[in-house]
């Protein structure tokens, strides 16, 4: 089992990464939170019939009290009525400053639970146990949140996990869109910090149900290794971390105008990703063969255009809610290289014309 450690002003946690890694939970709470007197899992409907009993069986072992809550699959989690239907559950089992709670799923799941954690009796400790390949991402760093009709994860806090169990093993249930998913922020960690994990990547990835566990283990440990380099430096998001936005930009446009769930979030943010790139090109002169990078990913089973479905005045208006925007100008996360990202407004007008180029030509 490998190791990486996750150092912010705030506090300092380990994330643990390997084959059966869940199997170390129990010793680690007892270890480190002899005081906690009841845990609350918070999953979903799908993660409940495949890892649930499996976690509730290694939570046994520690002798505590333990009850469970089951939310919404995917950003459906994300809402104030599953937000209140948690807050409701943990006050009717009599949860209290010295319960736990663990987030047993993945971003969503995350997200919901973190933010429960954070708001209970003003923050209780939590654990994050991620099932999916996204969720390298979102379980460090203490981003928490639920969506807003008018935007996503516009409601939310930092608040940093006591820990988190990275289980390889789990991600052998997942379908090939939720791989999928996870992947695109793993190019994104590659794209913004290491060109040469970004080589390896496009030589090693040719086929994401044939991920052999080694490949998994290198590829969740290096982009965990990434965001923790950026997350020391800036916890709050107030300088460097908004890099991690790579994508995103036009990627959660996306996933607001087409509806929460009806496409994931990670196969949204490779189409940004593309956009992104093609901005760097134009704005920053940045030398990347983006077609060889469109074939990859082609082949790899991602979209690589913006459906007919959202409209460029619509995308651009939800843009301008991206909360890397402090004005009325879109911010995007650009490259200068790969390894070298940057923030860069752009007005509406150079937006609009660039959007022409990401819808299908018939």
């Amino acid at each position: 089992m490998e190791t990486v450690d996750i150092k912010t002003p705030s506090k300092s946690y380990p994330v643990f990464i390997g084959h059966n890694a869940a199997e170390s939970l129990p010793d680690f709470i007892n270890e480190n939170h002899r005081e906690i007197g009841k845990i609350m899992i918070i999953t979903d409907e799908k993660v409940a019939t495949l890892h649930l009993d499996t976690v509730k069986q290694l939570l046994a072992l520690t002798n505590i009290p333990i009850c469970e809550y089951i939310v919404p699959e995917g950003e459906h989690a994300k809402t104030f009525e599953v937000f209140y239907q948690c807050q409701s559950f943990a006050l009717s089992q009599n949860l209290n400053r010295k319960s736990m709670i663990i987030a047993l799923g993945g971003g969503a799941v995350g997200d919901v639970a973190g933010f429960v954690a954070a708001t209970f009796m003003r923050g209780i400790p939590f654990i994050q146990v991620p099932t999916t390949l996204l969720a390298h991402d979102s379980a460090v760093g203490g981003k928490v949140a639920i969506n807003h009709p008018q935007g996503k994860n516009m409601i939310g806090v930092f608040h940093q996990p006591e820990a988190v169990f990275f289980d390889l093993s789990f991600l052998k249930t997942l379908p090939a869109k939720e791989l999928r998913s996870g992947f695109a922020e793993v190019v994104k960690e590659a794209l913004i910090q290491d060109g040469e994990f970004y080589k390896w990547l496009l030589a090693s990835v040719d086929n994401l149900n044939e991920l052999t566990e080694d490949k998994l283990l290198y590829m969740v440990k290096r982009g965990i290794e990434i965001k923790a380099n950026i997350v020391a430096e800036d916890e709050k998001e107030t300088g460097v971390r908004a890099y991690l936005n790579l994508g995103h930009t036009l990627g959660h446009a996306i996933e607001g105008l087409l509806g929460y769930g009806k496409i994931s979030h990670g196969e949204a943010v490779m189409i940004g990703t593309i956009f992104a790139i093609h901005l760097s090109r134009e704005k920053l002169k940045l030398e990347f063969d983006l077609e060889k990078f469109i074939d990859w990913v082609g082949s790899l089973g991602y979209e690589t255009v913006v459906s007919e479905e959202c409209g460029k005045t619509d995308l651009l208006a939800f843009m301008k809610r991206d909360k890397k925007t402090v004005s009325e100008v879109v911010t995007f996360v650009l490259l200068q290289m790969v390894g070298q990202p940057k923030l860069v407004n752009i007005q509406d007008s150079e937006i609009l014309e660039n959007l022409s180029i990401m819808y299908r030509h018939k």
